[in-house]
């Protein structure tokens, strides 16, 4: 399109010496004009290269759009000094340069829209303060927007449409503003700051639908948003990295997939007053020491992932005030030492799992803070891990407070009500100090201690719970004045052990001067009995701790290996077992002699396929173990992963000990073991299930044989998932596939035993059919054998059906046309 005349006037001039000029090309005006000159451009498509070093202006006689700056190659519109553009168009194709240079002074660009395929949309460089309004960059090859050398300008309502790279970059020390802009579409960051000196500041903008991080902060450099949004990113809605610093108030983050916030590398981050929601990842994920995010008065709730709400590791530091966090699946993440995180005032919500975790020996201080519908309240998981939990509350979750394998908090003050579970429980050598804690209405234990764990409780006190008030199943935990209200069974208030040897709630013995009901100090450890009552029991027998038990009728040990000698095949691991059978029985001699005696642990690894007897064999090899004294009863407990692994974080641990005590005296048979520890593991509580498992059977290696089976490849993953699970288990016994005879021994010990017989040719129609059925994974060797048999007897019966007068044989015999189609 052709271009009309460029008319220069100076408005400033009395009307008798105004200046005026009609110009062909924009490049004849500009030099003929001087400062405070107006270019009043015609309609038309200006292909040139333009300097604009005066303060002059270039404005559309017609209005915005009708003026087109579209060179063949270059910048197209570089601007020095105090010039003002307003309502061009600018298009440029050339990648290596920008399309719009401002490169000094203090320009004004206003409704300005700078259509292009350059490296840069708008360039802003050497200290340039332009003041851009209204303008639109749209440049899906390259930046949308680069400040950068000590320059800023202030920005406003201005849209940044599309980037094939970072929306708005800010580098080398420039310091932008940004007022009630937008930036969409963008191919990498929509927002990036680098650099030592860098800064931005944003008020009341949004960045959105960007293919990569919405903001992204690194290298010192630092930023302020106020009043702005953040969401629809593929990637991280705020990165923050290699000390960096940004401050945030009344923003608003959400639709975001991976992580809400990711600070790291000594990043510092304040909230306040913020909405972070919607997120798939970490709402806040804080990584690295001197990382730190003070959020304050913030909101972080509705996770869409399966991840904590708040992440913090590798000694980071996380600090929330008056915060509420809710409808996500963990709510505060912490881990490895040094790491901490600082809670006051502040609400938890509607967690799918728990709310705290500590683990790896971080720590966390709560203070005044609301724990409610939760899986769990607050979990210490390891050694080192711990804090201090001060005038917490924690309603409504399945345990309120674990602490396992090592971990040490403190609890001040603290009140757990209405936990399904227990409301606190101790295991596999937690600690724990809780000073004045209360437990009220649990449907489990108040406090449910075990493994002989050295919790120190003081001043606690239960009520209303369910089960009993305090369960130690050993020696090991402290207690100073603790008191409850009831017995698990009773309505009448429960008796406690006090120093003297009285109870709580009772006449004091003769000589003391305890009052029935008064508290009384329990002076030593070594002095009080553990079990199940309410305050600091006394040890319930053995008969009432257990669950009422089928008792099993031991038969000599010549009895069951003759059941043994009779399956069908498995003479390898009839071998096996024979041997170790043989080792347990030689050695109960030799210390009969006065003589060492080996002493090879009892626990098995089965291996093989499906069917291949494995159950079987567990159940005659506890009644082996019976029959020679070494287990007291020799019953067997089947279980798998759903009978092991709860729904949540804290009941995975309950679930494998109630396991292991119904199997107290016999055999512990987890079928497809495996499955505690899949190759894709992630946050799976099968580890914690292991875990449970080692110590129990390090613990009770007398009371309980534990046998793993399932697919020899996968068993040998099993073994390797935890140091101490391959050391629990003296052998491994490997099951082997039925050959197709074996398999017709099967269907023949079937059918003699439902007294059918097998007709002319049924055996050899039985081999050949065994050979060529399909071996795959869902093949279940013995009871394939025992289902095509059930095929046949139904075959049978709806052949004889139609007869009217079957003779005896007819009625026994089985054909090879009773046999079950091939699939």
């Amino acid at each position: 399109m052709a271009h009309g005349v460029v008319q220069v006037t100076n408005p400033s001039s009395s009307r008798w010496r105004r200046r005026t000029g009609e110009y062909e090309t924009l490049a004849a005006a500009l030099e003929a004009a001087s400062d405070g000159d107006v270019l009043s451009v015609g309609p038309g498509t200006y292909r040139e290269n333009l300097l604009v070093d005066s303060a002059v202006t270039l404005r559309c006689a017609d209005g915005p759009g009708t003026v087109r700056l579209a060179p063949a190659s270059g910048v197209a519109l570089t601007l020095r000094g105090a010039a003002v553009v307003q309502d061009l168009l600018v298009e440029c194709q050339d990648v290596t340069s920008a399309a719009l240079l401002v490169e000094a002074g203090a320009p004004e660009l206003s409704g300005v829209r700078i259509s292009t395929r350059s490296a840069v949309g708008l360039e802003v460089r050497d200290g340039a303060r332009p003041t851009v309004r209204r303008c639109t960059v749209d440049n899906p090859a390259g930046l949308g927007v680069s400040v950068l050398d000590g320059a800023g300008g202030l920005f406003e309502e201005c849209e940044v449409i599309a980037a094939g790279q970072n929306g708005f970059a800010v580098r080398g020390g420039a310091s932008p503003r940004l007022e009630r802009c937008r930036i969409h579409h963008a191919s990498g960051a929509g927002v990036s700051v680098t650099g030592e000196g860098s800064s931005l500041e944003a008020v009341s903008c949004e960045v959105f639908e960007v293919r990569g991080t919405g903001v992204q902060l690194s290298a010192r450099g630092s930023g302020q948003f106020t009043d702005c949004q953040v969401h629809r990113t593929t990637g991280d809605g705020i990165t923050l990295d290699t000390d960096a610093v940004l401050a945030m108030a009344d923003c608003d983050l959400h639709d975001i997939p991976e992580n809400a916030v990711d600070l790291r590398a000594r990043s510092v981050l304040t909230l306040t007053r913020c909405t972070v929601r919607g997120f798939g990842r970490n709402g806040l994920s804080v990584w690295d020491p001197g990382t730190r995010v003070d959020a304050n008065q913030c909101e972080i709730h509705d996770s869409t992932g399966d991840y904590p709400a708040v992440w913090v590791s590798d000694g980071a530091v996380a600090i929330l005030d008056s915060c509420r966090v809710h409808d996500v699946p963990d709510a505060l993440f912490v881990l490895d030492r040094g790491s901490r995180a600082d809670v006051v005032d502040s609400d938890f919500a509607q967690i799918r799992n728990t709310a705290v975790s500590v683990s790896d020996g971080a720590s966390v201080q709560l203070d005044d803070c609301r724990i409610k519908e939760a899986a769990t309240g607050a979990w210490f998981r390891d050694h080192g891990s711990g804090g201090t939990l001060s005038q917490v509350t924690i309603d409504d979750t399945a345990t309120g407070v674990i602490v396992t394998k090592g971990a040490d908090p403190a609890l001040e003050r603290c009140t757990v009500t209405n936990p399904a579970e227990a409301g606190v429980y101790v295991s596999a050598g937690g600690r724990g100090t809780f000073n004045g804690c209360r437990v009220i209405g649990s449907r489990g234990f108040g406090f449910h201690v075990i493994d002989g764990c050295r919790s120190h409780l003081t001043r606690c006190r239960t009520e209303r719970c369910a089960r009993g008030g305090y369960e130690f199943s050993e020696p090991g935990p402290v207690t100073e004045d603790c008191t409850s209200d009831r017995a698990a069974t009773d309505d009448m208030p429960e008796p406690v052990p006090t120093a003297t040897g009285g109870v709580l709630g009772t006449a004091a013995p003769a000589g003391t001067s305890a009052a029935p009901g008064t508290p009384a100090r329990q002076q030593s450890p070594g002095t009080q009995s553990y079990g199940l009552l309410g305050g600091v029991p006394a040890q319930r027998p053995a008969e009432q701790q257990q669950e009422p038990q089928v008792r099993v009728t031991a038969r000599e040990s010549d009895a069951v290996l003759g059941d043994l000698d009779a399956l069908v095949g498995l003479d390898g691991v009839k071998r096996e077992v024979r041997t170790l059978i043989d080792l347990i029985s030689v050695g109960r001699r030799r210390e009969k002699a006065g003589l060492k005696a080996p002493s090879p642990r009892r626990h098995l690894v089965f291996t093989g396929s499906p069917g291949t007897g494995k159950t079987t064999v567990a159940r005659l090899y506890g009644e082996i173990l019976a029959s020679l004294g070494v287990l007291e009863r020799g019953h067997l407990v089947e279980v798998s992963r759903v009978d092991l692994v709860g729904e949540h974080i804290g009941s995975t641990a309950i679930r494998t000990q109630e396991a292991f005590d119904r199997a107290r005296g016999g055999v512990l048979f987890i079928d497809e073991a495996y499955a505690l520890a899949p190759e894709d593991a992630g946050r799976d509580f099968g580890r914690e299930a292991i875990d449970t498992l080692v110590k129990l059977m390090e613990d009770h290696r007398e009371a309980v044989v534990v046998i793993v089976a399932g697919y020899t490849a996968e068993m040998e993953r099993f073994l390797a998932s935890n140091p101490g699970v391959a050391s629990r288990f003296s052998r491994t016994i490997t099951f082997g596939d039925y050959t197709p005879g074996e398999l017709l021994q099967i269907v023949e010990a079937q059918a003699t035993e439902h007294e059918y017989r097998l007709g002319d040719d049924a055996a050899d129609a039985l081999m050949k059919y065994f050979t060529a059925i399909p071996k795959g994974p869902a093949f279940g060797n013995g009871r394939t054998a025992r289902q095509t048999f059930e095929g046949m007897v139904e075959r049978h019966a709806v052949r004889m059906a139609h007869v009217e007068e079957p003779t005896h044989d007819e009625l026994q015999l089985l054909y090879p046309e009773d046999l079950p189609n091939l699939n």
